[in-house]
């Protein structure tokens, strides 16, 4: 418990300065917008294109670990959009901002840590294997679902379009294929551009958590309190569970399966809010539910590891 304490706490930290600055007014909603513009157009997409180029894409690929993770979050997906309709009663656009906090797990800024913490550095290459296609998968899921669902009743062909072209504006999506680029091909990266990426890269992940922390404080969980308590148990429960199951049942080797529920468990990572603020839909859900999700991996997650072998 005090080495989740240890991993979870600073994050948390982060998050309150942001909501500090907020309450005490010290920043504005407008400058809260800049660095989370800032963070989700930039510094993040920067910190996706140095982990997928520096990446060893042939390491530890293992079909059983990504179909036993993936199933789970795919399911996630799936009971967060029907449940956010069927049981809270929320438009289709919501329901796919909804569904997509349930798929998008913290892989990095909890998951390596937690994984790292419990069991090693030496245990993290089915982590960067789950990692390795995690935003691509997840944002070609959310990206596709809610451009069908605002382009419903219209033809086909220019639903298409109509996601190929977000998919492409996305600044997430189209740093991470620059990453595979640069990983498949060996190209190699100036001195002078690695250090600047590498300034980037350690902004990313502070701008993004405090910039978070401003938007909890606007959008407070004031009457979605039963729409976050659902997606939360859904990330944190219902995706590990199924995770764990299907890895078991494949005869996943330790690590992998050490590696496919530890990531399983996690919150739903700031991308949850990216997602939902890119489409202005859900927000409050999306940004409460990764504050609570991560205050729940304290105990969620201590029991998992006590789970185990």
């Amino acid at each position: 418990m005090q080495a989740l304490a240890d991993v979870i706490l600073p994050v948390f930290l982060v998050i309150g300065f942001g909501y500090v600055a907020r309450w005490r007014r010290l920043i504005t909603d407008e400058h809260v917008d800049g660095v989370v513009q800032f963070a989700q157009n930039f510094a993040v997409p920067c910190l996706l294109f140095v982990a997928i180029a520096r990446l060893d894409l042939a390491q530890d690929f293992d079909w059983r670990l990504l179909v036993a993770f993936y199933t789970g979050a795919l399911a996630g997906f799936g009971l967060g959009f029907f449940g956010a309709r069927v049981l809270f009663r929320r438009d289709w656009e919501d329901c796919v901002a909804i569904g997509f906090v349930a798929l998008f797990s913290n892989s990095v800024l909890l998951g390596l840590p937690i994984t790292e913490r419990a069991y090693g550095s030496d245990a993290l290459a089915a982590n960067y294997a789950i990692i390795a296609i995690h935003s691509p998968l997840c944002y070609a899921v959310g990206i596709t679902s809610m451009e069908l669902i605002r382009n419903r009743g219209g033809r086909l062909r220019d639903t298409a379009r109509q996601v190929f072209s977000a998919m492409f504006r996305n600044a997430l999506v189209i740093a991470i294929g620059l990453g595979f680029v640069v990983n498949l091909t060996g190209f190699p990266m100036p001195g002078v551009a690695d250090q600047a990426l590498d300034m980037m890269v350690r902004a990313a992940l502070p701008v993004a958590l405090f910039g978070l922390g401003g938007v909890l404080y606007r959008y407070r969980p004031e009457g979605d309190l039963r729409t976050i308590g659902y997606v939360v148990a859904l990330s944190l429960v219902v995706h590990p569970l199924i995770t764990y199951g299907l890895a078991r049942a494949f005869g996943l080797g330790t690590e992998a399966l050490r590696s496919a529920v530890v990531t399983a468990a996690m919150a739903p990572g700031v991308n949850a809010y990216v997602f939902a603020n890119l489409y202005g839909r859900a927000k409050r859900v999306a940004a409460s539910a990764v504050l609570i999700g991560t205050l729940g991996v304290m105990v969620t997650g201590w029991v998992w590891l006590q789970i185990l072998p």
